[in-house]
């Protein structure tokens, strides 16, 4: 309700200014993409394909309760593909989720909290909005994005299915989803970014361009 009356209230109800506010958020959230995307590719890290679990079903645990539907597939998807002005051709760099608002999220599999952040705090609705990072015994890192509660706090134990926060649909999205990237852990560090865009300092994951997985490997 918050989110449809402050829509509403910057519209005016006028396509044309709805339009306009869709168009300055995707500008932005294609901006920072660049941004990041420049700065992991700078990030070097040697993975050694040893040191990660054997893939297979399992691994980890689906992060949603019930029947599961995904909406989009790791890397270069059709809408990845199809919308190169979101994702700066770098391809989707985890699986999404379709999900309610208020739907429970839970850790797929035991470990502790690396951070929470909330990057509309410092740039609206152009990135992961209220998001969780999970680091587990297994050399994998979780991320869990789009959040609309976060209810754990850095260096926080988890148990494998324990509830992480609520699904939401902060951040750049184009509806209520969650979104589940893969990690090896040695590739992925929280780091505090300034944004040429967003004239801020943002805190939120980074990785190596190589750390990231499909998360469909596991699962």
């Amino acid at each position: 309700k918050t989110t449809k009356n402050k829509l509403l209230t910057q519209t005016k109800n006028l396509e044309q200014n709805y339009k306009k506010l869709l168009a300055d958020r995707i500008a932005k959230q294609k901006a920072l993409e660049q941004e990041l995307l420049d700065i992991e590719e700078q990030i070097k890290v040697e993975i050694d394909p040893k040191s990660l679990p054997l893939s297979g079903t399992g691994v980890l645990k689906w992060p949603l309760d019930g029947k599961i539907f995904i909406t989009q597939y790791f890397g270069n998807t059709s809408f990845a593909t199809a919308n190169p002005q979101v994702y700066n051709g770098g391809g989707h760099n985890g699986i999404d989720f379709r999900a309610s608002v208020g739907a429970p999220i839970r850790a797929a599999k035991e470990g502790v909290v690396r951070g929470i952040g909330d990057t509309d705090k410092n740039c609206n609705g152009v990135s992961y909005g209220k998001w969780v990072l999970i680091e587990h015994p297994n050399n994998l890192t979780t991320l869990y994005a789009h959040l609309s509660l976060i209810k754990v706090s850095p260096g926080q134990n988890m148990e494998s299915g324990e509830i992480i926060g609520y699904n939401g649909e902060t951040g750049y999205t184009t509806g209520p989803h969650l979104h589940f990237t893969v990690f090896a852990t040695p590739g992925v560090k929280i780091s505090q970014i300034r944004s040429k865009i967003c004239g801020t300092l943002m805190t939120l994951p980074v990785a190596a361009r190589n750390s990231y997985l499909n998360p469909l490997s596991y699962l």
